[in-house]
């Protein structure tokens, strides 16, 4: 009976483990994914808007960086989230 309990538990937690190691890998990519394509939109738009008003270029370009470095830390802070759900939880 002792030994079947303590197998219980000990599949219990190994599938726990499997779960949390799951949820990060797709939590991850799905952010990586989401980053990408705004940062796509982004350098899309950012081409778009110099074609069309090339003596804005400087302006433009510093608004890009901005919403560059935006996209890039929601994607980190996504990350750090789930490294926290994983390890710390």
């Amino acid at each position: 009976m002792h030994l079947a309990l303590v197998t219980l538990f000990a599949v219990a937690e190994e599938t726990a483990k499997a779960g949390k190691s799951i949820g990060l890998g797709v939590g991850g990519g799905l952010g990586a994914v989401g980053a990408g394509v705004g940062i796509g939109i982004i350098f899309g738009k950012v081409i778009e808007a110099i074609t069309r008003q090339p003596e804005m270029r400087d302006e433009i370009t510093a608004i890009q960086w901005l919403g560059f470095a935006l996209t890039e830390a929601c994607f980190f802070y996504g990350l750090v989230a789930g490294l926290l759900a994983a390890f710390i939880v």
